[in-house]
């Protein structure tokens, strides 16, 4: 039956995932300055793309096109790229392999940049893997230099950080919002140069576009979720057979509190979480000789990640994994009160599929893998497994 449960899973998300193609009205522009009106697959990008999948209708041929062919693309109201030569630092930032030369490293590249302002003067951004590296131009200037933020490491082994970007923007942003004390503050992150940048436009009554607005997400969930837990146990002793318990199925509440955080490329499809959740079980059994009785209660730590299957604005679907650490409060198991079996700290895995509609209400069958809560005895060892339907109310 398991086995049939796992095809079906695997099937379902096969052709869920298949689904998940998203193509978006949106345009390219060719070397020879072609504006072609088109479909493009949204991914939303983390590593700045060298290619991109179009259509240009919907009942087309999907078909490329590489960065040696155009020299721009965007998704309206969405995201923009645009292909430039420039130079670029690839420094590490990685301890084990910091330079010990104050100055970037520039060697010349043919990228798609991502434009985050676009404006008289312009914000983009470039991004693969670790390295992000900020560009930007002028009052419509064509030329494009890289904001300088480097780590470096000086005589001594000491790790410093060269900063020069801040002077390139004290130099550049003539503006009388934007001071000399604000500059100083500025970190060499997106945020706060996408603030800057906005302000500079806004300082000059420049028509401009901020395409991290439109891309603006919200990514943190607060949920509530009850559950309904079906959970069995058994022991058994290596030694003897005498006091082998099986407590059978039964079936009690938990509630839990689950904190969710949205990443924020791929559409926002990934998430992070952690979820708090109070469980119990209790049961007692006859045996031959003596009467079993468990009495196990505990707070469970799920740490987990979570993906999502967007079937449209309201509704989408989602699998997630956790790693549970499971804390037990004054948790045992006993035999006619003579003997007792202290419940011990103890991990396993959790698997779950759900459905989430208008990003507030969702519902969750989840699987947990075996929980041995007698790891301590040498002797003892225990099977304790949960199937949970949860029921989700996100706060905000």
């Amino acid at each position: 039956m398991k086995n049939q449960l796992l095809v079906i899973l695997i099937t379902f998300l096969s052709t869920l995932s298949y689904s998940q193609i998203s193509f978006e009205k949106g345009y390219y522009i060719t070397n020879n300055g072609e504006k072609v009106e088109c479909e493009i697959k949204n991914i939303d990008w983390k590593n700045n793309p060298l290619e991109f999948e179009f259509r240009l209708s919907e009942n087309t041929e999907k078909n490329k096109k590489t960065i040696k062919l155009v020299k721009e693309f965007g998704i309206y109201n969405y995201s923009k790229y645009i292909k430039r030569t420039v130079n670029i630092d690839r420094s590490s930032k990685n301890i084990n392999n910091l330079s010990t030369t104050i100055n970037p490293v520039f060697k010349e590249e043919e990228l798609f940049l991502k434009v985050l302002v676009n404006g008289q003067s312009n914000l983009y951004q470039y991004e693969d893997g670790n390295l992000v590296r900020f560009f930007y131009s002028i009052d419509n200037s064509n030329n494009i230099e890289q904001l300088i933020f480097k780590n470096y490491k000086s005589s001594g082994n000491l790790i410093r950080v060269n900063n020069r970007f801040k002077q390139q923007l004290l130099v550049s942003l003539k503006c009388e919002h934007i001071k000399i004390k604000d500059l100083k503050k500025i970190s060499y992150e997106k945020d706060d140069l996408v603030k800057l940048f906005v302000l500079y436009n806004q300082c000059g009554n420049s028509e401009l576009v901020n395409f991290e607005e439109k891309q603006k997400k919200d990514l943190f969930n607060l949920t509530i979720r009850p559950r309904i837990n079906n959970s069995s146990l058994a022991i058994a002793n290596i030694s003897t057979y005498d006091k082998d318990a099986n407590f059978g199925n039964i079936t009690g509440f938990g509630f839990g509190m689950e904190a969710e955080f949205i990443l924020s490329f791929n559409k926002s499809k990934w998430a992070i979480l952690l979820e708090p959740t109070y469980q119990y079980y209790k049961s007692e059994i006859e045996l031959t000789t003596v009467n079993a009785k468990v009495d196990y209660k505990s707070i469970e730590l799920p740490i987990g990640i979570r993906y999502y299957f967007f079937l449209n604005s309201n509704s989408k679907f989602f699998i997630n994994g956790s790693y549970i650490i499971d804390i037990p409060n004054n948790s045992k198991i006993n035999y006619n009160s003579s003997s007792n079996l202290e419940i011990s700290n103890s991990t396993n895995l959790g698997l779950g599929i759900g459905y989430k509609h208008n990003d507030k209400y969702s519902l969750e069958l989840r699987y947990k893998t075996n929980r041995d809560l007698l790891r301590n005895y040498n002797l003892w060892r225990s099977e304790y497994k949960t199937i949970s339907v949860i029921f989700g109310y996100s706060i905000f």
